[in-house]
């Protein structure tokens, strides 16, 4: 218990960092993969080949070298001034986006087609089938893999230690540079935050995935 006692700033620092990075990388990944998945299922041409060339690509790209490529790339085209926490963010989210993406559409070709025809016989535009039909009964579907990347994004975020950003990560290194305790049990506790957080995020999307299921 000492580590922790004797630390425990270090501890809350990191592990609200690691909670807020989760949050708004999360936030950002499901804006994107709704948006991306929406491109995707478009009947325009240009929004189904920007969908698709997004999602080949974040997808098929490491994580490390996508973080690279934020953080080394964007100062070079001349876009300075960027915290470090706000690339990461900026990373993980349209990563993680990528994989909401196909879990929504997914989702959207769970839904019947017939769906789709009735809204487009009584006079309704593709937005309107999409937003008010389809995307509604298809997020039942896709909430529970969501779920799952959520929890992958969670752990993701111990990437981004290696890039200036405050979290759990970066405790774990500077505990290791700066003490003299035994490496084990900072990776324990360590570990054991990470734990918690990820039940959080599997809690809140089991209940949300109950109440979806009772509204069906």
């Amino acid at each position: 218990m000492n580590v922790l006692s004797d630390h425990f700033a270090e501890f809350r620092e990191g592990f609200l960092g690691t909670v807020e990075l989760t949050g708004l990388s999360g936030l950002l990944a499901l804006v994107l993969g709704i948006l991306m998945a929406a491109f995707r299922v478009s009947p325009v041409p240009a929004l189904r080949i920007f969908g698709a060339t997004w999602v080949t690509l974040l997808r098929n790209t490491p994580l490390v070298l996508l973080f690279l490529a934020v953080t080394l790339g964007l100062p070079a085209l001349g876009l300075k001034g960027w915290d470090s926490f706000w690339l990461a963010v900026l990373t993980l989210g349209c990563y993680t986006s990528a994989f909401v993406c196909e879990a929504v559409r997914s989702g959207i070709n769970s839904v019947p087609v017939g769906q789709a025809e009735a809204a487009r016989s009584i006079g309704m535009t593709f937005n309107q089938t999409l937003g008010q039909v389809v995307l509604p009964q298809a997020t039942r579907t896709a909430v529970p893999p969501i779920g799952s990347l959520m929890i992958a994004l969670t752990k993701n975020t111990a990437i981004a230690s290696g890039f200036n950003v405050t979290q759990l990560g970066s405790v774990q290194k500077s505990l290791n540079a700066d003490t003299g305790y035994n490496i084990y049990v900072i990776f324990l506790w360590i570990a054991i935050c990470y734990i918690i957080i990820t039940l959080a995020v599997s809690g809140l999307f089991r209940l949300l995935e109950n109440r979806l299921a009772v509204a069906r």
